[in-house]
């Protein structure tokens, strides 16, 4: 059950009820969630961190100035340990580790938040049209989704990764043609749920267009569904080039990955390189938990039975 389920009426500024989805309705509503999102400290954390990864990897090569730039190997500066020129060392093809987070950063979050984007787009417009056409185009609709389903995502991802140059766009479209899939069945579900509610039935009496009611009433009300996958998809993704980058099918040389590097760190860590791992595999998970707690507050703030207590 969502959240716009708990609420069908909401106290309008009479004193009367008004249906859920109307002016005062979602002022209401939204300056609700808004304060219950800001006093939320999984909020605040979460956020906090993902700014300063923001910062840290797209502000930080303007003010910290490395060799990223340069492609091959550098034997004067390889595996250097953390001192006065590289406060993290260098890797073993002599790029100086700080600023390679940096760059890595710039990928695994842009690839997060590409992905996230698209597949809530794609996701979100084709569960809505199956949930609001019903019948015999919804079955058709969710038969293909669930074949998909039934394929093992990583293997698929595999499948295609060997087929196509894994480079960050091709990675960007091959993981949004594999995660639409659950964000459509939620979608479809919510506009379900929301078909026989009166507002929409009011407004279906009133003469709205189907686009009409699917988009201002069906859509809108189930934006906590849409919003708290989507947080969760970006740290997903995130996970997913890990992955791929792990198993050698990631962004190729000499762009880099955090996933990337700690598979390349991993073969010298025995060596004594802690270096070359313990940052990337820090970043990685701080990063996976802040969306995590984001992705939690948005949820509670959206659970009005919570705001109430």
């Amino acid at each position: 059950m969502s959240a716009t389920d708990l609420t069908p009426l909401v106290p309008s500024a009479a004193g009367r009820a008004a249906p859920a989805g109307g002016p005062v309705g979602e002022r209401v509503s939204g300056w609700l969630i808004l304060r219950a999102f800001v006093s939320n400290w999984q909020a605040r954390t979460g956020v906090a961190v993902v700014v300063a990864l923001v910062l840290f990897c797209f502000l930080g090569p303007v003010f910290y100035h490395t060799n990223q730039g340069t492609i091959g190997l550098n034997l004067n500066l390889k595996d250097l340990a953390p001192g006065n020129a590289h406060p993290l060392g260098t890797d073993d093809t002599g790029y100086d580790v700080l600023g390679r987070l940096m760059v890595g950063g710039q990928s695994s979050l842009e690839l997060g938040f590409a992905v996230a984007i698209a597949t809530t787009l794609v996701g979100t417009i084709y569960g809505a049209i199956a949930g609001i056409a019903g019948g015999i185009v919804d079955g058709i609709m969710m038969r293909i989704v669930d074949t998909m389903l039934a394929i093992p995502w990583l293997v698929a991802l595999l499948i295609m990764v060997n087929i196509f140059t894994p480079d960050l766009l091709t990675i960007i479209l091959l993981l949004t043609l594999l995660s639409w899939l659950g964000v459509a069945r939620l979608v479809r579900g919510e506009v379900i749920s929301l078909r026989t509610r009166d507002f929409v039935l009011a407004a279906r009496s009133m003469g709205s267009k189907t686009t009409r009611i699917m988009w201002r009433h069906m859509v809108p009300n189930a934006i906590g569904v849409i919003v708290v996958n989507a947080t969760f998809s970006v740290a997903d993704a995130i996970i997913a080039l890990s992955t791929l980058s792990f198993l050698g099918l990631g962004i190729p040389p000499p762009h880099a990955d955090w996933g990337q590097m700690l598979t390349s760190g991993l073969d010298d860590l025995y060596n004594g390189y802690w270096w070359l791992v313990y940052p990337s595999a820090v970043l990685l998970i701080v990063t996976i938990i802040a969306f995590s707690l984001i992705g939690d507050a948005v949820r509670d703030s959206l659970d009005v039975r919570l705001q109430r207590r």
